[in-house]
């Protein structure tokens, strides 16, 4: 769940699922398992299983990090100065300038359920010194998401964001266990013999992971235990925090944990929190990814005809993108990975994808000279396409680089031979695949995999069976107690492409007196602060006085977006209790999908269907 925003906009950054697309979807071609495969063996992942088991014994039982961290809970932390790598440098340089801010490395035990055997990895974390005496309630950690999104300028980030939460609390951010500055996970496999077998590689990889000692230690659950010890040496009795996409299911977790430690919890773009595992979450991707592209963004290119020359029509202009091609040729699915869908992760991008959209509706996709040429053609075609700012042509160079480097490690992997030992970034991986069991029955994944094609072709070319399918695990989240769970902040956006809105809701629903914040006809991904008082006043009430709004459901309307002075009706509606109205099949999604599949049928007649370059 991370997304293509950095800590220098206006809102946050790492959403769930955007940047692992492009290497999670677009490495292979689509080629699925046999029905009849059997997932790895329990037997496999023997150290796995013990973690999680000491970890099922303990699940209802506040644990006392403190002592179980002994010596740990004493260390003395060493403070230098900071150094962000995963922002600009530009916006480091910014960041380093907040009040106070300075980092430090923290020794967290490898497993918390065996802290005896002395082994250890590090933690990086930063902190802010901006709270006033009169006025201090202490630390808040902040989570971007992912997972294995870095954290650790969002300390900083956060206070520079929020400057009347930073008057009461020091924000601290962190690199989680497997991320970043922290001790890395990288797997190592070998490669099949048939390197193209998708279904062999995944058991390969998986295999690689579960044997190679790190891996079954890189959880939520146990990242959880760890910003417990980081509030220990803090010396602080309780922590507060803020967590956006996959950090609002961290955050869930830690607070179903340790309910005492936990002051105020802010869930911003959630995940579904209530369900055993993280694939509901990513099983609806797809579709709430293809729901925005029709509902919002083709309409706001509809909308400004005068400027993109594509018709007013949202139908048709998504006819003349799926007849250029769309995301079925593969320089398109490159560029939607890295452009358009981090501009609808947040919407103030959304005239770069409007000019890409145009540029292939009207252009088609490149296919003269090498792979290369044809990336930097279209971002030239993009460019051209809309009167773009200097932010967002440079957003769009930003995604040219991204695709180029994406197409270089593609190349990279379809080169590997049989027998060769190959190396992985794991950690995204092994989160959502260890954090509750996930489908093992490949039946159900080749039903899957059909029913997207289906419900949302935009998207589809990108699906797989996951690696989670084959990597079995024993972990589950402890069940959030309706007498100790903390009363927590959700905000959600209508049309949120990486978390649904519909798993927000839920979880705003069944969590303990939890409150939730909806904002209407909006898509950006992670809200707070958002720029409105409706939207943020209620967080910052809530942070600085414990108050939550009178009703449980709150309603707010989005900004406009880029370009426009005023707030277009688009998916569903706002009802009068402060929930939206929508359905994940709209009648324009379902309209859109049968067109799609009708050209898709034309293509596959013996004179298939031409590109028909838009007006």
């Amino acid at each position: 769940m991370t997304s293509a925003r950095n800590v220098g906009r206006s809102k946050p950054a790492r959403a769930l699922g955007a940047a692992t697309l492009a290497a999670a979807v677009l490495a292979t071609p689509l080629l699925t398992a046999p029905a009849s495969a059997a997932p790895v063996t329990a037997e496999a992942v023997t150290a796995a299983g013990a973690a999680q088991t000491a970890a099922a014994k303990n699940r209802f039982r506040e644990p006392d990090v403190a002592k179980l961290a002994g010596k740990l809970a004493k260390q003395e932390l060493d403070w230098e100065a900071c150094r962000f790598p995963s922002v600009a440098p530009a916006t480091e340089e910014r960041l380093l300038k907040v009040k106070g801010v300075a980092c430090a490395t923290v020794k967290v035990p490898l497993d918390w359920h065996n802290v005896r055997n002395g082994k250890t990895i590090d933690v990086r974390i930063s902190r802010t010194q901006t709270s006033k005496a009169d006025k201090r309630q202490g630390i808040a950690l902040v989570n971007p998401g992912g997972p294995g999104g870095s954290g650790l300028p969002w300390g900083a980030a956060m206070a520079e964001r929020a400057p009347k939460l930073a008057e009461s609390y020091d924000f601290i951010g962190f690199d989680p266990r497997g991320v970043g500055l922290s001790t890395p996970l990288k797997c190592t496999y070998e490669v099949p013999e048939d390197p193209t077998d998708v279904d062999a590689v995944n058991r390969a990889k998986v295999r690689g992971c579960v044997e190679g000692g790190l891996a079954p230690y890189i959880t939520t659950e146990q990242t959880a235990y760890d910003m417990d010890l980081i509030r220990v040496l803090f010396g602080e009795r309780k922590t507060s925090y803020i967590g956006y996409s996959y950090g609002t299911w961290l955050g869930t977790w830690y607070a179903a944990t340790f309910p005492s430690r936990s002051h105020r919890f802010l869930l911003d773009s959630a995940t579904d929190v209530t369900t055993g595992s993280l694939q509901l979450t990513w099983d609806l991707q797809p579709r709430s990814r293809d729901r925005q592209f029709q509902e919002a963004l083709l309409p706001y290119v509809a909308r400004n005809d005068a400027e993109y020359g594509l018709g007013t029509d949202p139908m048709k202009i998504r006819e003349y993108f799926e007849r250029a091609g769309g995301t079925r040729e593969f320089i398109g699915q490159l560029y939607m990975a890295q452009l358009i869908l981090p501009a609808m992760y947040d919407t103030t991008k959304y005239p770069s994808a409007a000019a890409a959209v145009t540029a292939v509706a009207k252009s088609g996709i490149p296919t003269a000279g090498s792979e290369t040429d044809r990336v930097e053609e279209l971002a030239r075609r993009i460019i051209e396409a809309g009167d773009l700012d200097k932010h967002q042509r440079e957003f769009v160079r930003d995604a040219k680089a991204a695709v180029l480097d994406e197409l270089r490690s593609v190349r990279k992997q379809q080169a590997a031979t049989a027998g060769q030992t190959a190396t992985f970034d794991a950690t995204f991986e092994a989160i959502r695949c260890q954090d509750g069991q996930w489908s093992q029955n490949m039946n159900y994944w080749q039903w899957w995999l059909k029913d997207q094609q289906r419900k949302a072709p935009l998207m589809s070319p990108f699906n797989r069976v996951p690696l989670c399918a084959y990597w079995p695990t024993a972990n589950r989240m402890p069940k959030p107690h309706t007498r100790t769970f903390p009363k927590v902040m959700v905000l959600q956006s209508e049309l949120d492409a990486a978390t649904a809105y519909e798993g927000g809701l839920t979880s705003a629903k069944k969590l303990p007196g939890a409150a939730l914040v909806s904002v209407d006809n909006e898509g950006s991904h992670g809200l707070f602060p958002y720029g409105t008082t409706c939207v943020d006043d209620p967080v910052e009430t809530y942070f600085l006085t414990g108050k939550q709004p009178r009703k449980k459901f709150t309603g707010c309307q989005a900004l406009p977006l880029p370009a426009e002075d005023t707030t277009h009706e688009v998916g569903g509606s706002l009802g009068k209790h402060g929930k939206i109205k929508i359905k994940m099949m709209t009648d324009k999604v379902k309209e859109a999908n049968r067109l799609t599949r009708d050209l898709l049928r034309e293509t596959n007649t013996a004179s298939g269907t031409e590109f028909m370059p838009a007006p």
